[in-house]
């Protein structure tokens, strides 16, 4: 090893907690898979920062939930990720002016639309684009100084199996996903010499809230069984016929924020049955 060359991190102490002492950062984490992925962090010993939007109580039960289960410390921002000037804010309200750090950042925030590209709301397009992808280059670009100070950094973009393949009437998510890969790539090789990684995950359909109304949605439009909906609309790609659980995309995030992930950086990364394996 060259002296320009910065060594792993060692393992932390205690080795069913390899991340306490690390501060963590989840957009759109106030249900659902970044809600999961916080939880996994903070089972880690990682303290959290939750974002996204959502009833004030549910999101102070989820704190409460969090802090009491884990023993970690928690907070909330309710930035708007297409607000470049709200995303600002929420940096100098995690990190106090250099006071306190910032390890782990997860860009997890994402909204979706669905029409024909020539019937696409511009509006919705922007939106979409705003969120998905131009939130995560704000956000990389204000964690990157406090991780280089404090020569530690995981960074993972929750992408999608959009990031690899496309679908119809999804011009805009499918844009923006495939743009998150290349945004994951070129930051991994920006710190390549650092310890500082950056990943993607790139799940298929993951069982959320959000999916389960899906599910009765369509099968109320079809006509058809919630698990006829469940394998021949909403799987229909995926060869595993089966949801992806939080659990598992949580796990997955928490070892790629640990030390032992150093060598993996710029991936991407599928959780999804199989669909891209096509």
């Amino acid at each position: 090893m060259s002296p320009s060359q910065t060594p792993p991190s060692p393992p932390a102490s205690d080795p069913s907690r390899p991340l306490a002492g690390k501060c963590a950062l989840v957009t759109g984490s106030t249900s659902g898979i970044g809600l999961g992925v916080a939880r996994a962090l903070a089972a880690q010993g990682a303290d959290v920062v939750l974002n996204g939007f959502g009833p004030p109580d549910a999101i102070a039960k989820a704190q409460d939930e969090i802090r009491e289960s884990f023993g970690v410390s928690t907070a909330y921002s309710a930035a708007d990720m297409s607000d470049e000037d709200a995303i600002a804010k929420m940096f100098e309200m995690i990190t106090e002016g250099g006071t306190r750090r910032l390890d782990i950042l997860v860009n997890n925030a994402g909204v979706q639309h669905v029409a024909p590209i020539e019937a696409f709301p511009p509006e919705k397009w922007s939106q979409i684009l705003a969120i998905n992808l131009t939130a995560a280059f704000h956000t990389i670009r204000l964690a990157l100084p406090s991780m280089r100070t404090n020569g530690y950094g995981r960074i993972i973009n929750v992408a999608s199996a959009h990031g690899l393949v496309a679908s119809p009437f999804k011009s805009a998510y499918v844009a923006a996903k495939h743009g998150l890969l290349g945004l994951t790539k070129t930051v991994a090789l920006e710190t390549a010499e650092a310890d500082i990684t950056c990943n993607a995950i790139c799940p298929g359909y993951v069982f959320t809230p959000l999916v389960e109304a899906q599910i009765d949605g369509q099968a109320k439009a079809h006509g058809i069984s919630r698990e006829a909906v469940v394998r021949d609309v909403l799987l229909a790609q995926q060869p595993n016929k089966r949801f992806a659980s939080v659990d598992e995309i949580g796990a997955l995030a928490a070892f790629l924020c640990g030390p032992l992930s150093g060598s993996i950086t710029g991936a991407a990364l599928p959780v999804d049955g199989g669909w891209t394996a096509h």
